[in-house]
């Protein structure tokens, strides 16, 4: 039987927020890969600081 990720915030490879890492977690990613992808998702025009104030509010953290 596999265990079920769930999408949370961890306690431990955290920059800011743990929100990267609470995502790569999720999908089996590097936490390096998803700060790159989300930097460089900064350059677009679009509200990826917004969407990331929004997770680090509504995201639990781990136990």
């Amino acid at each position: 039987m596999t265990a079920i990720r769930t999408l949370a915030r961890p306690r431990h490879d955290r920059l800011v927020a743990g929100v990267c890492a609470g995502i790569a977690e999720r999908f089996g990613l590097s936490a390096w890969t998803v700060r790159l992808i989300f930097l460089v998702s900064c350059l677009l025009p679009g509200p990826q600081f917004l969407v990331y104030l929004a997770l680090w509010l509504l995201l639990p953290q781990e136990p």
